[in-house]
């Protein structure tokens, strides 16, 4: 079970789950790596428009992280997060897309997250590094696992 009290933890999921916001169809066809790309983009607008439910629809019913994270904590994890930020603001770096195929996806990337706490006067902001796993499976791209930690610390 996910420890909600630390605020950490809400950043960190909110910061993976960047990537849980489905792909627009487009009339041209893109590659599988630009797909990947335009779903960071649009999870990125997601988490800073706080549309907690269309990130969570997009993470896989099979979601699993080391952590012990399943799809429903992730639910969990973003709505405490939301709640305590009036406002959120993501600032993402691609530092690598490896594809394996057209159906599976690593994304190493860093993302700041900044945002204005409710509770208090004041901004709290932090970055991490994390490593995504991405399925494709015929319609959408699904986040299927993650790793992440504190820039300079080991993934977990």
């Amino acid at each position: 079970m996910p420890d909600f009290r630390r605020p950490t933890t809400f950043f960190i999921i909110g910061m993976a789950l960047i990537c849980a916001l489905p792909i627009a169809c487009s009339e041209t066809a893109e590659s599988p790596e630009e797909a990947v790309r335009n779903w960071l983009a649009d999870g990125e607008l997601a988490v800073e428009s706080k549309d907690r439910r269309a990130l969570v629809d997009m993470v896989s019913a099979n979601y699993a992280d080391a952590r012990g994270n399943e799809r429903k904590d992730i639910g969990d994890m973003m709505r405490l997060y939301f709640l305590r930020r009036q406002k959120v603001a993501v600032l993402t770096k691609i530092d690598q897309i490896t594809l394996h195929g057209d159906t599976a996806a690593e994304v190493l990337l860093i993302i700041g997250l900044a945002g204005t706490n409710a509770a208090t006067v004041g901004l709290s902001a932090d970055a991490f590094r994390f490593e995504l796993e991405l399925e494709y499976d015929g319609d959408d791209w699904l986040l299927i696992g993650a790793r992440w930690g504190e820039i300079g610390k080991k993934l977990r």
